[in-house]
């Protein structure tokens, strides 16, 4: 039975943990969740829910009872008649939700509020254990998991559960991820399931058939269209619970949080260095054990690292410029250096910071850039162990404080 509180409206009390709730209904729901009892069962696929109107609204969404309200772009259906209505703006681009600050608009109303609330500074969803608040209800009930111990995302391979459905899903891929029959006829690289075989085989091919209705800008899933969206509508759904910085994909929330942990997962075999990230690893490879250089350079004996290189490398002595730009008949070494020339003329820069929105003509500079918001810096000196953003920043150093020695002496 339930004990009985007089805290204001929360006055029923769960005897198991001792939190609150304002109606009985709300607690026997969570009593549920803690004896682990789903009552109401799908006769289609047997999956078991806590509540009845959980069970309906899976039934609805899962097996397409009542969808009645179908899209006549793409065919897909939808129960409710206002589902169709907000899916159709994916297709048109209408955005009739603007923000008043920024003239940002949105497809949602519910996506306006969210996002005003990084102008106001609002976060209406209080935790009751720490006084942490947060402006989702969705960031909230996942942050109070931490208090009631609770992980429902259980692997069916193993004990191990987890917080957060994404979590499971990462665990089962470094995990369990042994029937790997999904091979590309391409390249022979090997995917976990035949999904991402299919995502995979479009850099082949050069499909994109996910297409942005803001920039017209395309994508081989629909995953990378929905992280590419949040340029546009400046969400930033991944919360710092340390600083309260915000960023728009998982990944670059986790790269962050290594900052407050001091975790640097990516060792080096070869010395003691250790980095947030692995391209900090990477770079530090080539610059500082590069051991394996095969592709050396008849004319002056420079090492490359691969025959495309060389091949590049090798018309700075014949003087061969075969890319022309079209616009002022200057000539390039390489396709890919005449292509971020052209960008000059053309003014494009396609390669835009999720955390400040500037734009960037080349990838580099803006892996150089995000840096600046991740705090990584991959270029370390081995004589007093400082690092920086960037190599040539480490090399000015390095010849301005230790007389020029390297990485590599």
């Amino acid at each position: 039975m339930p004990w009985r509180t007089h805290a204001g409206n929360n006055s029923h009390g769960c005897r198991d943990c001792k939190r609150t709730f304002p109606s009985e209904l709300k607690l026997v729901t969570h009593q549920d969740t803690q004896t682990g009892e789903n009552p109401y069962r799908c006769s289609r696929c047997q999956k078991a829910f806590i509540t009845k109107s959980a069970l309906a609204y899976h039934q609805k969404t899962r097996h397409r009872e009542g969808k009645s309200h179908r899209c006549s772009k793409c065919g897909k259906a939808f129960p409710w008649k206002s589902k169709l209505s907000l899916h159709q703006r994916t297709h048109s681009g209408e955005r009739p939700f603007r923000c008043g600050v920024c003239d940002k608009a949105f497809m949602v109303k519910a996506h306006l509020t969210v996002h005003q609330r990084t102008h106001t500074g609002e976060k209406p969803y209080k935790c009751s254990d720490c006084e942490k608040a947060f402006s989702k209800k969705t960031q909230l009930l996942i942050h109070q998991r931490i208090h009631t111990g609770e992980r429902p995302y259980g692997c069916s391979e193993c004990q191990q559960a987890f917080i957060q459905k994404s979590d499971l899903s990462d665990h089962k891929k470094s995990h369990h991820a042994a029937e790997k029959s999904h091979e590309c006829s391409e390249c022979g690289k090997i995917l976990s399931s035949k999904s991402t075989l299919i995502v995979h085989q479009r850099t082949h091919t050069g499909e994109k058939p996910f297409k942005c209705s803001a920039c017209d800008r395309a994508f081989t899933s629909k995953a990378h269209l929905v992280i590419h969206l949040r340029v546009h509508t400046g969400e930033r759904p991944y919360e710092c619970s340390n600083c309260e910085k915000a960023f728009s994909t998982k990944a670059y929330l986790m790269i962050h949080q290594r900052i407050h942990t001091g975790e640097r997962p990516y060792g080096c075999s070869e010395c003691p260095q250790a980095f947030i990230q692995k391209s900090g690893l990477t770079n530090h490879l080539k610059n500082c054990h590069a051991k394996v250089k095969l592709c050396e350079c008849p004319q002056c004996g420079k090492v490359l690292s691969c025959k495309s290189t060389l091949i590049i490398h090798q018309r700075t002595h014949t003087g061969e410029k075969p890319f022309k730009c079209s616009v002022c008949d200057k000539a390039f070494t390489a396709k890919s250096y005449l292509t971020v020339h052209q960008r000059i003329h053309t003014g494009e820069k396609p390669y835009e910071c999720p955390h400040c929105k500037k734009a960037f003509t080349t990838l580099s500079a803006l892996i150089s850039h995000r840096r600046t918001h991740t705090g990584e810096r991959p270029y370390g000196c081995n004589e007093c162990q400082k690092a920086f953003f960037r190599k040539s920043v480490l090399a000015n150093h390095q010849r301005t404080q230790h007389r020029g020695k390297s990485c590599a002496q």
